[in-house]
């Protein structure tokens, strides 16, 4: 009987959580169906040292990862995934498409920093920071979670929890799609392919 009534918890704890993560995510609080609301305007450096807006790449679908260049293991593979299913689309496919990383780090993630790092994923990559207020900005629209996990050794060393997801926002701003961590880069590259 006790296993029963763990069971039947359990699966209304992961039916409670699934809600809760659908209501963050689209900003559907009375459970109806409708768009998703996540973007919207920002203000950042790309890693060349050029302000950017969201307007900057209106025209173009933008496919975002929030990260950081210090990130041990999530990031990389995630823009990897990025690359890979980018290499999946036709020339005329890719020229669509922005792909963009925006750092939750920006005590640490210079100009410099993003300039070495992005290049390494891929050579339309681009990099971007801001004060922490801009980053705070663009996360609260994109609904990306980030915090410092531990407090700094003196030395620089600490590590910062993200969320882990790829966003597609369509030529108009508007969100298009989103990819979790662990999408292989084969499906993401057929969905983009489709939705292009």
């Amino acid at each position: 009987m006790k296993r029963i009534v763990f069971t039947a918890l359990a699966a209304l704890v992961v039916v409670a959580l699934a809600t809760l993560g659908r209501v963050y995510l689209t900003g559907n609080h009375d459970g109806s169906s409708g768009s998703v609301s996540l973007g919207g305007p920002f203000t950042l450096t790309d890693h060349a040292g050029r302000e950017v807006t969201d307007e900057t790449y209106r025209g173009q679908y933008m496919l975002i990862y929030f990260g950081y260049t210090f990130c041990p293991d999530v990031c990389p593979t995630s823009l990897s995934t990025m690359a890979l299913a980018l290499d999946e689309l036709s020339e005329e496919e890719l020229a669509k498409v922005q792909p963009i990383f925006i750092s939750v780090d920006p005590e640490r993630d210079t100009i410099e920093a993003l300039a070495d790092y992005v290049p390494n994923f891929h050579d339309k990559m681009i990099g971007m920071t801001g004060t922490p207020e801009q980053v705070k900005a663009v996360a609260r629209a994109y609904k990306a979670y980030y915090a410092k996990t531990n407090e700094d050794d003196g030395d620089g060393n600490y590590l910062v929890d993200h969320s882990s997801i790829t966003y597609l926002m369509g030529p108009d701003g508007k969100y298009a799609a989103h990819f979790g961590h662990g999408t292989p880069p084969e499906t993401m590259g057929k969905r983009l392919g489709e939705i292009l």
